[in-house]
């Protein structure tokens, strides 16, 4: 494909351990399924390559077999088979091996398998853009020109391509990292890594267990360093989100290899006039009547009483730490105490965090639901029924439920903090000139509680105000376009370094 802007081909093979729809557990799923479409109708040739899980249901997603080869490793030699489709007509191939993968309803398991797995998978990589380049399957030839890895799970494959950088096919290759949580590392794989065959991690740019560290060896050979979102870019590169590796980011940032580029959501997929999971559908100009309709019905749905005059808090979540959900609770038990509210919680996680919520939704039957499980259903009517959204994260590399929560809406309560703090402006506390939800600083109960009891006094006392926030947050702009061209213009940047 040719990019109108420069006419100059550029094919990019994205590898990674979740795509959505096809296998997802977080945020790393949402990017890497949608960011791809973003980049073709740019006019980039982007390309995925992903596990094969025993879960993923090959007939309706059309999967076919398409070639198999032989990877030879210290250890052994190892049959993978390749098998392929197209979604949103982005070509997505699939990689099986037992015992690594193809079998196994799960993408993640304990440390001692998922090191192994994922170490393979990045080995891998190169011998599947090889065959690719050679026409297997009967498809075209097709080389990347960059290979974008995606968190620990691929982060290997960027050093196993700078030692292969004296054959010509991989000394013109650009690439990228992207961390989409710091907090996973794939820490002590030094053992693995001797039994397959990885050479030694001769650089200074690392140190001590910085070397057996896959993502610290993805921070220190790839080409360019990405993040999902510039204010996560910054916080990596200190002690409080750099994990342990705060330096080495800084270290890369100083040369100009760090880039925080926003993620975005699918409009297409994500709009509240045409989704089918909504009873009443809305458009910016009508999302007065449509979300009080769909609220009364949430509030019917979840056994609490029928009420427009009562905010409606909405959250969902996965119930971590991380999250802020320790945070969460007790404000919400003191809110449900002493002021007129409803809370609606979608999530699971934590066991100690479950049973919290369930207890907070028993003694508060009247006011309070929670739904302990992942429901896409009723999350999309959450983000269409709730007049806030509470999203009190500790850290949040980017975060996409405080976008879909506006794009429907519904206010964000967020704390200043990584993608969170790149995408919501605060409310001004006057005429709402400006601001899109509310927002806090502080890791307390006391700063969610606060900015809750704010938030619902808007809500209350300046109901003309609150409804020029909704208006405002729907009609921003979150989808991939703008950031599709950063990321065009990071790729460019990788290939500089080769040609």
């Amino acid at each position: 494909m040719n990019r109108n802007a420069t006419n100059v081909n550029l094919n990019v093979l994205f590898t990674s351990a979740e795509v959505a729809p096809f296998a997802k557990a977080g945020g790393l799923g949402d990017v890497v399924g949608s960011l791809p479409k973003a980049l073709r109708a740019e006019g980039v040739d982007a390309r995925v390559l992903m596990p094969l899980y025993g879960a993923i249901d090959t007939r309706r997603y059309q999967i076919r077999p398409l070639f198999n080869f032989r990877l030879s490793r210290r250890n052994g030699t190892a049959d993978v088979s390749i098998s392929y489709t197209e979604f949103d007509d982005v070509p997505i191939y699939f990689l099986s091996s037992w015992p690594f993968f193809g079998e196994g309803n799960y993408i993640y398991g304990n440390w001692a398998w998922d090191m192994p797995r994922f170490i393979f998978f990045s080995q891998a990589i190169q011998a599947v853009a090889w065959q690719l380049a050679q026409g297997r399957g009967g498809h075209p030839h097709w080389l990347p020109d960059v290979l974008h890895f995606n968190d620990w799970h691929t982060g290997l494959g960027a050093f196993l391509l700078d030692v292969s950088r004296g054959d010509p096919l991989w000394g013109r290759m650009g690439s990228v990292q992207s961390i989409h949580n710091m907090a996973y590392q794939g820490q002590s794989a030094g053992g693995w890594l001797f039994d397959v065959g990885v050479p030694g991690r001769e650089t200074p740019l690392l140190r001590g267990a910085e070397k057996d560290n896959l993502m610290a060896i993805s921070i220190a050979y790839s080409d360019i360093v990405s993040t999902v979102s510039p204010r996560y870019a910054l916080e990596i590169q200190y002690p409080r989100f750099g994990e342990g590796l705060g330096e080495l980011v800084q270290q890369r940032a100083r040369n100009g290899d760090v880039v925080g580029i926003l993620n975005g959501i699918d409009p297409d997929l994500w709009n509240p006039a045409t989704d089918p999971s909504l009873p009443h559908p809305y458009t910016v100009e009508t999302f007065l009547e449509g979300r009080a309709a769909n609220k009364a019905q949430m509030q019917r749905d979840a056994g609490l009483p029928v009420r427009a005059d009562v905010p409606l808090i909405g959250m969902v979540s996965r119930l971590t730490d991380q999250k802020g959900i320790d945070l969460a609770l007790p404000a919400l038990r003191q809110l449900l105490i002493d002021t007129e509210c409803q809370v609606i919680v979608l999530g699971t996680g934590d066991a100690a965090l479950e049973a919290q919520l369930a207890q907070l939704a028993a003694d508060f039957g009247w006011k309070a639901r929670a739904y302990l499980q992942y429901n896409a259903l009723i999350s999309q009517r959450i983000y269409s029924a709730a007049d806030l959204f509470l999203m009190p994260s500790r850290y949040e590399p980017c975060g996409t439920s405080q976008m879909l929560a506006m794009h429907y809406g519904s206010l964000p309560v967020v704390r200043e903090t990584g993608g969170l703090a790149d995408t919501v402006e605060s409310y001004d506390d006057g005429p709402a000139d400006r601001g899109t939800g509310f927002v806090f600083s502080w890791e307390e109960v006391s700063a969610v509680l606060n900015t809750l009891r704010w938030a619902i006094s808007v809500y209350s006392e300046r109901p003309q105000a609150f409804q020029r926030m909704q208006r405002r947050a729907m009609l921003v702009d979150f989808s991939w376009k703008k950031s599709a061209g950063a990321y065009v213009a990071m790729y460019e940047q990788a290939l500089a370094r080769h040609r």
